[in-house]
């Protein structure tokens, strides 16, 4: 997330009242995660297994809950909680605006789209030409649809990311303040659920099909020329590359990579990255080769047994 204008550290630091390693006017231009940020960047790090993550990541600020050595060409926002700050960082440049209208006034809408009743289109929305929204569908802040798109009822586009922290009196969110961005020729079936990033974007590419009920987590990229059926559930910041087939009620861990065209069969559980132009099943996923020696394998057991026995 990029803020509107260029800040300075010391001015940050103010906002969220918290001590600063680094030249009063060392530029701050924006806030991410840590596998989106770029020079300029604030990122959070709170937990010590990944303070050298953090501070040797592409960003140039690092809210941070320990007083460590600067490197070279950064700065520290030293914070005794830098959850709480990256949310107050979210909520004061990205702050949640109420709507009083199901169509925002806000709202760009392309010719010859069609919104069907009910429909909710919030603030800053873009909607490109020729598209057809139908009944009850949501579309949250900032989100951006572009040409020819489908979006069947009672699908959601940014609600917030499913993010959390365990604290003693209980769960405490990361506030979403990134986008949806849905590009050209793309279906949404009934009932999908797509979640906004946290600082970036959540990525449905150029002429993917979603069917019905499937839920795309936050910071997640979806190539171009994508099928999902029904009831796939894929977790937050994860890349599914192009031309990738995902049959009904598949799981995707986060932070994975399917590659390209690969496909994966109805309810395999994925909790690895998969080589693309391969096809998988199973729980967990592997390849059909590796799948059947070991179904074969497990199929042998008993008989192995009996042999034992005999002995």
């Amino acid at each position: 997330m990029k803020f509107p204008q260029k800040h300075t550290l010391k001015q940050i630091a103010t906002i969220i009242d918290c001590d600063f390693v680094g030249d009063d006017n060392f530029p701050v231009l924006g806030m991410n995660e840590i596998h989106v940020v770029t020079p300029g960047d604030i990122v959070f790090v709170d937990h010590p297994k990944y303070y050298d993550k953090a501070l040797q990541s592409d960003a140039t600020i690092v809210l941070i809950n320990k007083d460590v050595d600067c490197p070279e060409g950064k700065a520290l926002l030293i914070s005794d909680d830098p959850f709480r700050d990256f949310n107050k960082l979210t909520t004061y440049f990205k702050p949640f605006q109420a709507s009083s209208n199901f169509i925002s006034e806000t709202a760009k809408i392309g010719k010859d789209t069609v919104l069907q009743p009910n429909c909710f289109v919030g603030n800053n929305v873009v909607i490109g030409a020729n598209c057809t929204i139908h009944a009850n569908v949501s579309i949250y802040d900032d989100t951006i649809i572009g040409d020819n798109v489908i979006i069947h009822a009672n699908t959601v586009l940014g609600s917030s990311a499913f993010y959390y922290k365990n604290r003693p009196e209980g769960f405490d969110q990361l506030i979403s303040g990134g986008r949806v961005v849905i590009e050209d020729n793309v279906d949404l079936g009934a009932s999908c659920t797509i979640d906004r990033g946290v600082t970036g974007d959540t990525t449905i590419k150029e002429g993917s099909k979603l069917d019905n009920q499937v839920q795309i987590g936050h910071d997640t990229v979806i190539g171009k020329k994508c099928l999902i059926a029904s009831q796939v559930g894929i977790a937050g910041c994860t890349i599914i590359e192009d031309e990738v087939t995902i049959w009904g009620q598949v799981g995707i861990t986060s932070g994975v990579t399917i590659g390209k065209k690969a496909v994966i069969s109805a309810k395999a559980g994925v909790s690895k990255s998969l080589e693309g132009g391969k096809s998988y099943f199973g729980i967990p996923a592997d390849d059909f080769r590796t799948k059947y020696k070991e179904i074969a394998s497990i199929r042998k057991i008993p008989e192995i047994l009996e042999k034992l026995k005999e002995k």
